[in-house]
């Protein structure tokens, strides 16, 4: 081995002469599946595959395969890869949400990253919660690393027409309740929209932070789109795993790729492609653990008045396969830099700059990818809020639908402001259960407001406040009432919700003080949410408030509980947010004998 190079992290495990006993243990069972000594006290980089495929997680479930190309990049450059599985996160399996795992996969693969002999990792990413859990961990520890997303499935199709991954379902969920089909149609509905391997083909929260991944500069250009069966998915895993040898030896750490100007980048990024609400959080989420200061205020000052320039469900009317042949993130980062959006100093795991890597993306699918002098919306960013009931909250603008804005945000001399009677629920059971029923007397003028949704109070904030009127208005037409929550909703859905309300109501946020008939303000021109009622009311109504009795299922519900934030600041452990740059600022972990 050559004297004049430094000496890699996984030799300290692998090759310290100076403590023989050690190293033979540690390397002696290594051994035992076919690697050589050879091999391991080569010199050469270990990689890690961090696997978030597996039967349990179908949208990643093709990375099994993926892994192997991935491998034979590492090789072909020089390295020696060792793939690892990753606490299964899939959003639409795991009860009571995917979001209560998201912090249990991040803690999971800080341990993996920081107590094993790796010298980089290639993060396999897909299904929503896998890839800000997967990048907060590596954000944690600071090892080199790269993501490999996993793609969206094929275009679905139902009856001649797309067929979009969870909305599809938002579509048959109307038609059911309003009778125009029955049980086998619904479920022969959601089939045709999951055509092939993949994660969502819609904008939903999968390709929205697979995209924000390569706006954060941490996967190769492109990697974002490509659906999950073309062979260029392949392809991609193979340079994937020959760059992650060279960012070890160039020693480019996430810290050096996810700055203030990358973050701000991919705030810029989700308004231009109609992101998922559930965006902010994760963007958050990662930032914390970087030390980066980002918050809500930054989503509204840098991409508030961006303009929606993909045109892809649910904001739009494509799928995620017509956006990759139309150009991906390529085009679209492209086409903001060109109207002075992106902070082209960004650097990449690519080795270049933002700039640089976009400085050549040829002419997009103008049917697909707009231009900045013709977006489909002006100022379609997220609408940050708040008022007398919560301290934030989230209103997607790109999904405003034009019958929504004339409904509710179009009365002459008022514009932007409406005022709304209540209808409160107290988690989905409740919901279900009621929303049917006529002493509620639900019409068009009413908000539909769930609580106890977030994230202690579900536990994990769940994705349930897109909620369908009651089966009559349904059939009358109204398919969609102003929603508000304290948990999330999918970012497959088109329904303009009031989502993520910070503080939440089983901490003692404001939504645990009202109560059904209170009438609600939405001013959408100050920003703000408010009850009107008078203050001296609403200090009664707080000094009443009782806490809830929270019930918990499992150990991690309760350890989750016990140290989870707000959505507003990225629903994130907080004990943990203390923990940054791992390697760097605490060093190698202690033997284990």
């Amino acid at each position: 081995m050559a004297t004049d190079k430094p000496k890699l992290r996984s030799q300290q495990w692998f090759d310290d002469s100076a403590d023989p006993g050690m190293t033979a243990l540690y390397m002696e069972r290594y051994l035992n599946f076919g690697l050589t000594r050879e091999e391991l006290q080569s010199g050469r980089p270990i990689i890690g595959i961090a696997q978030t495929g597996s039967d349990l997680a179908p949208c990643n479930r093709h990375h099994l395969e993926l892994a192997v190309r991935v491998k034979e990049g590492i090789r072909d450059a020089g390295g020696i890869a060792l793939e690892f599985p990753v606490h299964p996160l899939q959003e639409t399996g795991k009860r009571p949400t995917a979001a209560l795992d998201r912090n249990l996969a991040y803690l999971s693969l800080v341990e993996v990253l920081h107590g094993y002999p790796l010298d980089g990792v290639v993060l396999t990413t897909g299904c929503d919660k896998t890839t800000p859990a997967c990048l907060m961990a590596a954000a944690t520890v600071n090892l080199p690393a790269i993501v490999l997303s996993g793609g969206p499935m094929l275009d679905g199709h139902w009856r001649g027409r797309l067929a979009g991954s969870g909305a599809v379902i938002w579509e048959a969920r109307q038609r059911h309740a309003a009778g125009e089909i029955d049980y086998a149609e619904f479920m022969e509905m959601a089939a045709a929209s999951a055509p092939s391997v993949g994660h969502c083909n819609t904008m939903g929260t999968a390709l929205s932070m697979n995209c924000l991944a390569e706006a954060l500069g941490m996967s190769l250009p492109g990697c974002a789109s490509i659906p999950g069966p073309y062979r260029e998915r392949g392809q991609m895993a193979y340079a994937t795993g020959k760059r992650i040898v060279s960012l070890v030896t160039e020693n480019l750490r996430p810290s050096d790729v996810m700055t203030k100007a990358a973050f701000e980048n991919a705030i810029v990024a989700a308004s231009a492609i109609g992101a998922s609400s559930n965006c902010p959080p994760h963007l958050i989420a990662i930032a914390r653990h970087l030390g980066v200061d980002l918050s809500l205020e930054d989503w509204q000052r840098v991409g508030r008045n961006v303009p929606l320039l993909v045109d892809c469900q649910p904001a739009g009317a494509w799928l995620g396969e017509s956006f990759h042949r139309a150009g991906g993130m390529p085009a679209v980062l492209a086409e903001l830099n060109r109207g002075g959006l992106i902070r082209g100093e960004a650097r990449t795991v690519g080795g270049t700059s933002m700039a640089e890597q976009i400085a050549k993306v040829p002419e997009p699918d103008r049917r697909v990818i707009r231009s900045m002098a013709e977006p489909l919306k002006e100022r379609a960013g997220f609408v940050v809020l708040s008022g007398n009931l919560f301290d934030a909250a989230v209103m997607k603008a790109s999904v405003i639908s034009e019958e929504f804005r004339q409904r509710y945000l179009s009365a002459p001399g008022a514009e932007n402001v409406v005022t709304l009677r209540a209808i409160v629920f107290e988690g989905p059971e409740d919901y279900h259960g009621r929303i049917n029923d006529p002493s509620l007397d639900v019409d068009a003028n009413c908000i539909l407001v769930i609580r106890n949704c977030g994230p202690v109070g579900y536990p994990g904030s769940a994705e349930v406040v897109n909620m369908l009127p009651p089966d009559r208005l349904v059939r009358q037409g109204i398919a969609q009432l102003p929603t508000m929550g304290d948990g999330r909703q999918s970012g497959t859905s088109a329904s303009p919700s009031i989502l993520n309300v910070s503080p939440e109501a089983a901490v003692g946020g404001g939504l645990a003080i009202l109560r059904t008939g209170d009438l609600i303000r939405l001013d959408l021109n100050s920003d703000r949410v408010d009850l009107l009622v008078d203050e001296a009311e609403m200090e009664s109504r707080r000094a009443a408030l009782v806490a809830p009795t929270l019930r918990n299922q499992t150990p991690w519900q309760q350890m989750y509980r016990e140290q989870v934030g707000q959505l507003s600041t990225g629903a994130c452990l907080e004990p943990a947010t203390f923990y940054l740059d791992v390697l760097g600022e605490r060093g190698v972990p202690r033997h284990s004998h």
